[in-house]
């Protein structure tokens, strides 16, 4: 492999070859550099390039491993992106927003101090739905993203610029957050591995927050054994944020753990009409795929998930209208002047700024919110949707008592026409089906390729107990040494 080429390595293969010295973080962050600048432009899926910080990093790491120190960073040397709603010191954070267009983060979050402790290179951060508001990367104040596979469809969302990084090797893997499917929605569509960790498990402490109870940040990368080691560096106890649970810590894979003998549930709701054809024809693939490795299977039936997006959809903007009362277009960014330097009152500041700081959806949302919340409408609206997710809540944690895990598709389809749903947001919200019951639930989740169809990535998605990331883990990976669907990449790039 050529030094152009090392930003194709997972994470895994990297370190081995570092420890080995058989390549330089600098040599891997370079690469990873050059290939942002090569195809950025097409696929837009990062907002801010660090590239001298970077290096600086790298070479830091690399003087650091020539030392014969750092084992105990896991992560060192590796180059890596952050979705643009998690805080990172001295460098913008504008959660695709034009209200925090100017905004630089005066603290990292939590999860990016653990990656620097481990050694990790920052190279920059993702484009996203404008605070994560959607599926496509589309609502983005500064442009959409594309889907590498064909240019013309979405990628998914919100962490859309996080997983066309992923999939394009800019870099060897990418934080995202998961709020109600916004890490495995887009993995799906751009043919990665995307986690969405268990409710507590990694710190919100520095993530813009969007539905604060189901808000999760998370790792999209090459394989599923990469996102177990980022997994094992985000994950933890944090003082700062009180939903954090102390927990064992994620255990490495055992190579001889064979799936001889585990049970997988399939959700006959998540088996329905409106399935596309392709879709259907690869999960089932799939699933004769895990019958030769030993997996029983047993249909199960899960009936609140019907109400998994009104449930979903009552929450959120609720918790949005809350959420986003703090960015009043004074403290972020947007100056109180205008082009002729007058200062306007604060009534006219606090209204003209936010109108043209938020985008359509998330104006929507917050409206929608603030309806839910409102009085008369408080006990109808957000006090049911809560008893509903209850509802759903220990109807998953039941069946899940009786099987190792569930299979089911991470989305109907594979990615759409770029445009085709913006201008229908109840089509765009049911682009969630599948993936809210998990974040409701507060349940780990994983997405990983498993076939394609009409030339686009096809995404399965297994949700696991509370806390079983291990098992996820365990399944998805002997899936992906008995197949190749992860090693695909799109032609058009290569």
């Amino acid at each position: 492999m050529s030094k152009s080429e090392l930003n194709k390595l997972t994470i895994k293969q990297a370190i081995e070859k570092l420890n080995n010295k058989e390549i330089t973080s600098v040599e891997l962050t370079a690469a990873c550099l050059a290939r942002i600048k090569s195809v950025n432009g097409k696929i837009n899926a990062c907002l801010t390039v660090c590239e001298e910080q970077a290096l600086v990093e790298a070479k830091k790491a690399d003087e650091i491993r020539q030392a014969g120190q750092g084992q105990a960073m896991s992560l060192l040397g590796i180059p890596y992106l952050a979705k643009d709603n998690i805080m990172t010191k001295n460098i913008k954070t504008t959660a695709g927003s034009k209200i925090l267009e100017n905004y630089i983060a005066c603290y990292d979050a939590v999860i990016i101090k653990k990656l620097k402790q481990a050694g990790a290179v920052l190279l920059g951060k993702t484009n996203m739905d404008e605070f994560a508001h959607g599926s496509s990367t589309e609502n983005s104040a500064f442009g959409t993203t594309h889907n590498p596979w064909d240019l013309s469809c979405v990628p998914g969302g919100s962490s859309g610029g996080s997983a066309a990084a992923v999939a394009t090797d800019m870099c060897l893997f990418a934080l995202g957050t998961d709020t109600g499917g916004s890490i495995r929605h887009p993995a799906g569509f751009c043919g990665i591995t995307g986690l969405k960790p268990t409710y507590g498990r990694s710190s919100r402490f520095g993530l813009i927050s969007m539905t604060s109870s189901t808000d999760v940040p998370g790792p999209l990368t090459k394989t599923v054994e990469d996102a177990m080691l980022v997994l094992q560096v985000i994950e933890g106890v944090d003082k700062n944020d009180a939903t954090t649970v102390e927990i064992t810590p994620s255990t490495p894979l055992c190579q001889g753990e064979n799936l001889k003998g585990l049970t997988v549930g399939l959700p006959k709701e998540y088996f329905i009409e409106g399935i596309e054809k392709g879709v259907k024809q690869a999960i089932e693939q799939a699933i004769e795929e895990f019958k030769k490795l030993g997996v029983r299977f047993v249909e199960v039936s899960l009936p609140h998930t019907k109400y998994g997006v009104p449930v979903y959809y009552i929450i959120t903007p609720s918790e949005i209208s809350s959420n986003l009362a703090r960015f009043d277009g004074i403290k972020y960014g947007l100056s109180v002047m205008d082009e002729k330097n007058h200062i306007h009152s604060l009534f006219d500041i606090y209204a003209k700024s936010r109108g043209k700081g938020f985008g359509p959806e998330a104006k929507r949302r917050i409206m929608l919110g603030t309806y839910a919340l409102s009085a008369g409408y408080y006990d109808a609206y957000y006090i049911q949707a809560q008893k509903v997710r209850t509802k759903i809540k220990q109807e998953m944690d039941k069946v899940l008592g009786q099987v190792n895990c569930l299979l089911t598709p991470t989305a109907p389809h594979v990615a759409f026409k770029i445009g085709s749903k913006s201008a229908d947001p109840l089509k765009m919200y049911l682009e969630d089906i599948f993936v809210t019951g998990a974040s409701l639930s507060g349940l780990p989740a994983i997405s990983i390729p498993c076939g394609f169809d009409h030339s686009l990535p096809v995404g399965l998605q297994l949700i696991g107990k509370k806390f079983d990331e291990a098992m996820l883990f365990r399944i998805g990976h002997n899936y992906q040494t008995a197949t190749e669907w992860h090693l695909k990449r799109a032609k058009s790039f290569y």
